[in-house]
């Protein structure tokens, strides 16, 4: 299993929302096929398909708890994560 299945079935999980790191969840999203744009503080991922913007910004070198949970709900609404 793979760096990105880790974070995924932790991030799907919700135990530890409070501990993901904020580059490892930018690369999550990268890599299920959101583009990035970068205003400042402001990670801003788009993806077509996906009516929701995801907006994020670091909390030291962690993601905030409440957008882990918004990613968390995008990868379900959507079924982004593959098998699991």
């Amino acid at each position: 299993m793979g760096k990105h299945e880790k974070l995924l079935l932790k991030i799907l999980s919700g135990d530890s929302d409070a501990n993901i790191h904020f580059d490892d969840l930018c690369d999550l999203l990268k890599n299920l096929g959101f583009e990035v744009r970068i205003r400042s503080s402001h990670h801003v991922f788009r993806k077509e398909g996906v009516i929701e913007k995801i907006n994020l910004q670091r909390d030291g070198n962690k993601a905030k708890l409440y957008q882990v949970r918004q990613v968390r709900n995008i990868i379900v609404k959507y079924k982004l994560g593959g098998k699991y």
